[in-house]
């Protein structure tokens, strides 16, 4: 992989010193001359694990357009997942350009936050449509597609469990019990916990007003009932097979050798690949019983976004560099160095990229899971809940009292 990296890297750089001239359109050469001399100060805001591979390609972008401007980029680390709030409370003095996930793009823009995409019709023929999707609102493009690949299923060690295994969670968390073993999920967290509700008719989502949730998770009358879910996750987690654990705790656990199976993504493709060698499989998520029934366990899905900040100082510096970082060549270098599934068309149809064991599984999973759509009440009250269940429910409080809160939660206004 890292020979790959560094060929890709040559040929890119041969590539474009060839053609850098016949690259630039006529707009962008107007500029650039007109921005001779100029400092350019930009913050960055990405993922921490993606530190070393946004370093390397704001490199790039700088020897690319040298000359044309003094630059100052600085890349900052900052959770694409609550990109927004961090943003929002600080908006001039946020990032110029910040990757982010998508479910938040709707607040972003509604608050004036983002920089509308002025090329709007290139990124969308240059990427996938559920990617475009995600990140436009009301059919008006305000972000660039980084990944399309923001969705969990299975991972699995090859040495415990067969592919008859990991159809079933029960029969994953039985053998792993055998084993001396633990299958990870995290259950602190309402995106995963979305996996036993979405397949049962029991449904969550947002109101039309973009903003409140709502939920029918403690239904009593559908084919699936609330109460059997809450039954299911209580008779999982009182297996010594199962572990309740964050995706950090679980990499740990991939590590020492106690995890053999777990619920996560592609982000940890590479770390497991290194830990479990050939042994490393992964598949869509399995079913679970309920009510006497097997459910194909759901999924959240969505995908990574850059954004421009529309009070950035110098917008067409970061709107090029917001392109650059998302265009076809970094998101194979993307996807060499971190595993991640590309969102652009050409470097998702790449054999590499269909051939990788994380992306198929995902698009195995792609069947059975939905966008992301929910708003703020969503979270606590999911995670309130999963924690007792997780622990065996140590209150006693009834089941369906516990679902009734967290419906109330989940829809306050």
């Amino acid at each position: 992989m890292k020979t790959n990296k560094i060929l890709l890297s040559v040929m890119v750089c041969i590539g474009l010193s060839a053609v850098s001239s016949a690259c630039k359109s006529g707009q962008e050469q107007q500029e650039s001359s007109q921005a001779v001399g100029e400092t350019v100060e930009l913050t960055v805001w990405g993922a921490e694990e993606d530190e070393a591979l946004l370093k390397e390609i704001i490199r790039s972008f700088q020897d690319y357009y040298s000359g044309e401007a003094d630059f100052q980029i600085t890349y900052e680390p900052q959770s694409e997942s609550n990109c927004k709030d961090v943003l929002l409370a600080d908006l001039e003095g946020g990032a110029d350009v910040f990757a982010f996930a998508d479910d938040q793009v709707a607040a972003l823009a509604a608050a004036g936050a983002l920089e509308p995409v002025e090329d709007k019709d290139a990124v969308r023929s240059a990427n996938l449509s559920t990617a475009v999707e995600a990140a436009s609102v009301d059919g008006d493009l305000y972000a660039y597609p980084l990944t399309a690949d923001n969705g969990y299923f299975l991972y699995y060690n090859k040495e415990y469990l067969s592919e008859s295994d990991v159809e079933s969670l029960e029969r994953m968390v039985d053998a792993a019990a055998e084993a001396g073993k633990i299958v990870s999920m995290d259950w602190s967290s309402g995106w995963y916990v979305y996996a036993f509700f979405g397949n049962t008719g029991l449904e969550v989502g947002l109101n039309e007003d973009g903003l409140t949730n709502y939920c029918t998770w403690n239904g009593t009358e559908g084919p699936v009932k609330g109460v059997e879910v809450a039954e299911a996750m209580m008779a999982i987690s009182a297996s010594p097979g199962f572990s309740n654990r964050t995706d950090t705790d679980f990499m740990a656990g991939v590590q020492d050798g106690s995890v053999i199976a777990g619920i996560s993504g592609v982000w940890n493709a590479v770390a497991i690949e290194e830990a479990w060698g050939d042994n490393m499989g992964a598949a869509k998520l399995p079913s679970y019983t309920c009510g006497g029934r097997q459910i194909q366990m759901a999924s959240f899905s969505g995908c990574k976004l850059m954004g421009v900040n529309a009070y950035s100082a110098h917008p067409q510096w970061a709107a090029r560099l917001a392109r650059w970082i998302t265009s076809e060549d970094n998101q194979t270098l993307r996807f060499q160095v971190r595993g991640q599934g590309p969102s652009n068309i050409n470097a998702a149809n790449s054999q590499a990229v269909q051939e990788a064991p994380a992306i198929a599984a995902l698009l195995a999973q792609s069947e059975y899971s939905q966008l992301q759509r929910v708003g703020g009440k969503y979270w606590d009250p999911v995670t309130e809940f999963a924690t007792s269940m997780a622990e065996g429910n140590p209150s006693g409080t009834p089941l369906q009292a516990q679902l009734d809160r967290l419906v109330e939660g989940v829809t306050a206004r």
